[in-house]
């Protein structure tokens, strides 16, 4: 076990359409921030969709994969000995198109995957619009809808994190008081299948204004044994590594003792 490695698993660059700078700039940022390691994580292409780039503004062009890849495998070898830049990718789950993504992904040397459910009944968990009018009953299947998916995520086996498991509340901070034990369930799923989940800080630039996932998601979690990982999410360069330190504080305060990093998809801990 290493001791107290700094790292961000979860960034983004131009190709996705709604981010800021290219690759370099974030690893020169992560270097600037004393970082160890710095994954590139990109939005993957909509590879089910008969189109080249089905949203220009959410996702890379399935065309432009391959390129992605490649730089990502440049820089790692460009930087060697400065900072450890790690391969990966942040990747929807479409329970129908699963196998369709396993399929890509297993053709690059990634050293993780982050799987994130962006979409629940085909409509994007950000939508706010989406809770207006719905009954409580309603509420509760949306929100076990949203966790059902995570469990089917965790399951599959394509993914070693998984990304931003309570973002549905990042536009309705309402959603986390929505009483169901699906959110329970689902992490023993999760810890099940051995998968990370990450504390992501983009959370504190939504509605909801904290970190995904919420401290007593993060309680239970360290209950069933699922192990953490850390990834601002950022989108600009200037957010790497964004409340790192933080993090690791509360994580400590909650009662964890180590969390994860990834190298060709294997699972290591870490000191917190």
């Amino acid at each position: 076990m290493n001791s107290h490695l700094k790292f961000d698993f979860h960034t983004h660059h131009f190709r996705c359409g709604h981010a800021r700078a290219n690759i370099r700039d974030y690893i020169e940022a992560a270097i600037e921030k004393g970082l160890d390691m710095i994954g590139i994580s990109d939005h993957s292409p909509y590879f089910a969709s008969e189109k080249d780039q089905l949203h220009p503004g959410i996702a890379m062009a399935k065309s432009t994969f391959p390129e992605y890849v490649k730089e990502v495998l440049q820089l790692k070898e460009e930087y060697k000995g400065k900072i450890d830049v790690l391969l990966g990718v942040e990747s929807d789950y479409f329970t129908d198109h699963i196998d369709v993504y396993r399929k890509y992904f297993d053709g690059y040397p990634f050293d993780y995957i982050i799987g994130s459910v962006h979409f629940v009944d085909g409509v994007s968990i950000f939508k706010k619009k989406r809770w207006d009018g719905l009954t409580e009953k309603e509420r509760v299947r949306t929100k076990e809808a949203y966790y059902e998916l995570i469990q089917q995520s965790a399951s599959c086996g394509v993914f070693q994190i998984l990304g931003h498991i309570d973002a549905m509340k990042g536009f309705y901070p309402d959603f986390s008081s929505i009483e169901t034990d699906v959110v329970d369930r689902t992490l023993k799923i999760i810890a099940e299948h051995d998968v990370a989940i990450e504390i992501n800080t983009s959370g504190k630039t939504k509605d909801c204004g904290g970190w995904y996932p919420a401290d007593e998601i993060l309680e239970r979690a360290l209950y069933h044994g699922v192990k953490v990982t850390f990834g601002s999410d950022a989108h600009d360069p200037e957010r790497v590594g964004d409340d790192f330190e933080l993090v690791k504080a509360k994580l400590k305060e909650i009662g964890f003792k180590e969390w994860a990093y990834f190298r060709e998809k294997k699972r290591y801990l870490t000191t917190l």
